[in-house]
């Protein structure tokens, strides 16, 4: 009988997640579409999950590792499908806030001819609350807001060369740094990235040490910290809009998924 391919995330190199170690954020990304089904990354059967909602992962949702232990800390073990799609119209910037977790994050920009490939995740009702939560959607001080990018503001295309009718994004509600000249920055990686902060900053030296590692170190579960960091971002001008937030709006639907509409679930 063949021998079974060894699946799971640690033997692909799937499974540290940032919230552990910020210093690897994003993490590490699958190279195919699979079905994260707790410590496995497995094949898909299909590409569409119409009784779900769909949301681009721009930056450590689009890890297995840090995927898994969200859904973990929710108590959630159903899996999830994550399909790699081209997308043209959204980019990838640096959040305007320090995370408690110890980095500071990728963050979604409008990039109206910027192509790139990102993972979309297939969320159910429970899945998406979680999420959700992990990104602060619901509290009035939570780091980000949910929004529905529509087609064809934003092209989805799938491996098959069908599109999708729109998918959901988690918009930073502080803005994002920009690169000197008003646009957003990129994000190099977080070593990069927290190095050439701190090398930039005095203010940002003396609350979180002269390298990526205090700065984790001293950022992690340190709410009080973070929001002082976070305060010296917009204080000291580094800050301007990602181009999303028109998208950020009230909304509401039904059921989830009612065929091609893919008519997004909420809580």
């Amino acid at each position: 009988m063949p021998v079974e391919e060894d699946r799971t995330l640690r033997t692909l190199g799937l499974d540290k997640a940032p919230r552990e170690h910020p210093l690897l954020y994003p993490g590490a990304w699958p190279r195919e579409s699979g079905l994260l089904d707790g410590e496995r990354f497995l094949p898909l059967d299909r590409l569409v999950h119409e009784d779900r909602a769909p949301v681009l992962a721009v930056g450590s949702n689009a890890c297995p590792g840090q995927l898994r232990l969200k859904m973990a800390e929710s108590g959630i073990i159903t899996p999830v499908p994550m399909v790699l799609a081209r997308v043209t119209g959204v980019g990838i910037g640096v959040s305007a806030h320090v995370s408690r977790m110890g980095y500071v994050s990728n963050s979604p920009v409008a990039a109206p001819h910027g192509e790139r490939e990102l993972f979309v995740l297939w969320l159910d009702a429970r899945q998406l609350r979680a999420i959700d939560a992990s990104e602060g959607v619901p509290r009035a001080d939570g780091n980000f807001h949910r929004a529905w990018l529509p087609a064809p503001d934003v092209r989805i295309e799938l491996a098959d060369g069908s599109a999708l009718p729109g998918a959901y994004v988690y918009v930073n509600r502080h803005g994002v740094l920009h690169d000197g000249d008003g646009r957003p920055r990129p994000h190099p990686g977080q070593r990069a990235l927290l190095t050439g902060l701190l090398a930039g900053s005095p203010g940002l030296r003396e609350l979180f040490g002269d390298s990526p590692e205090e700065f984790c170190a001293r950022a992690r579960a340190d709410l009080g910290l973070c929001a002082r960091g976070t305060r010296l971002f917009a204080g000291q001008g580094m800050v301007t809009a990602c181009g999303l937030e028109r998208y950020v709006v009230s909304q509401q639907y039904g059921s989830p998924g009612t065929g091609a509409s893919l008519a997004p679930p909420l809580m």
